[in-house]
Formats: C-alpha cells, structure tokens, sequence
C-alpha cells in the first residue's frame, strides 16, 4: 500500500509566509492595508524583517536594509515588530495544521 491508496492519502500543504509579520500588522490595523509596508528598523542601519506584498512590488524584501528599502518605495511605511504578537499567531497557525495532520512538520 503506498501513499495514495491508504485510507487517508498523503497530503502536502505548503504555508507560504514570507510576508507573515506585516500581514499580520495589516490584519491588526485596517490603515495599513493595500499600502507598501515593511515591518523592522526605519534607521540608518535598520533592516527589513519582512515586506507586505504590496512592498514587494518595489524589490523590497526581508533582510534588505531600511535605507535601500525606503529608496526603492519613497512612500514605504515602517512598522516596528511585534514579536509577542507574532509568536501567538504563529502558534494559532500550527494549531490549525496539527487539526489538520497530526504528522505535520515545520520547515524553516
């Protein structure tokens, strides 16, 4: 018997998240929708830590640095994180795919 004719065929669910924190930032505050945000350090030497998809239409993307950032989209909104919140829907979310499969598996 292989994955396909068990009782309850193997399922491969991908999560995309790579906008994660500022969706949630959007989620949070209605104003922030539809507007290109990115959720990290406004400084000088601050860094993206990620970027809504609206952000991303500029080439801003995780990891890139505030000032590069803030050029490539001059009306970029910065939003400092909010990890606790983070945390909390993270774990929301992995509840949500545990009820799903029992044998779901987190990769980074």
């Amino acid at each position: 018997m292989n994955d396909m004719t068990a009782p309850f065929p193997r399922k491969i669910i991908h999560v995309h998240m790579d906008a994660f924190y500022a969706s949630v930032e959007q989620r949070d505050n209605p104003e922030l929708r539809r507007k290109p945000l990115a959720v990290g350090g406004a400084a000088a030497r601050g860094v993206v830590a990620a970027a809504s998809y609206e952000a991303r239409e500029f080439g801003v993307r995780s990891a890139k640095p505030s000032v590069t950032a803030a050029r490539k989209c001059p009306e970029l909104i910065f939003v400092k994180p909010r990890f606790a919140v983070y945390r909390a829907v993270s774990q929301q979310i992995r509840e949500i795919l545990v009820e799903i499969s029992c044998r779901a598996r987190y990769v980074r």
